[in-house]
């Protein structure tokens, strides 16, 4: 017997399956009320969900999404940014839109605290550094050089890579 493609097909059922959880979880999330806190438990719940990525950062993105999924969105994003350059890219920006946002300062500490994998962006290591040194939000600072030190270590170790 043959079995040289049992983890294939085990990786593709795993994929297909993480896809399937994905879309039914990102549906109930888009047909909740805006600030259903089961919105926060629908991001909690697409942890590690690679399959779910691009709608994180839709998420953390959108200044007129419930601001407690928004905050889960970043730490997921900071927990698990996407590997795909493109969508890694695109997630830290989205970050970085979060911060700037003058009506959210729990979503700007959390977006701060989380751009520590995206600092290979140039873009994203200005404002980075720009915000620990000068926001006007002494927890939105503390949050910023967080990330500033994370990103050291990840770059160390080699850990923050796609």
């Amino acid at each position: 017997m043959n079995d040289t493609n049992v983890p294939t097909t085990t990786k593709a059922a795993s994929a297909t399956e993480a896809a399937d959880i994905a879309e039914r979880l990102i549906a109930e999330f888009r047909a909740l009320p805006p600030d259903n806190d089961r919105k926060r438990e629908i991001i909690t719940e697409l942890d590690a969900n690679a399959q779910a990525l691009p709608f994180l950062v839709s998420v953390v993105a959108d200044p007129g999404e419930y601001d407690l999924a928004r905050v889960e969105s970043a730490t997921v994003l900071r927990l698990w940014p996407p590997a795909d350059p493109a969508l890694r890219h695109e997630a830290g920006r989205a970050l970085l839109r979060a911060l700037k946002d003058p009506e959210e300062d729990l979503v700007r500490q959390y977006a701060a605290m989380s751009l520590a994998p995206y600092t290979d962006d140039p873009v994203v290591a200005t404002v980075l550094d720009t915000t620990a040194r000068a926001d006007e939000d002494p927890l939105v600072r503390d949050s910023a050089r967080f990330s500033i030190k994370e990103a050291r270590r990840l770059q160390e170790t080699g850990a923050g890579s796609p």
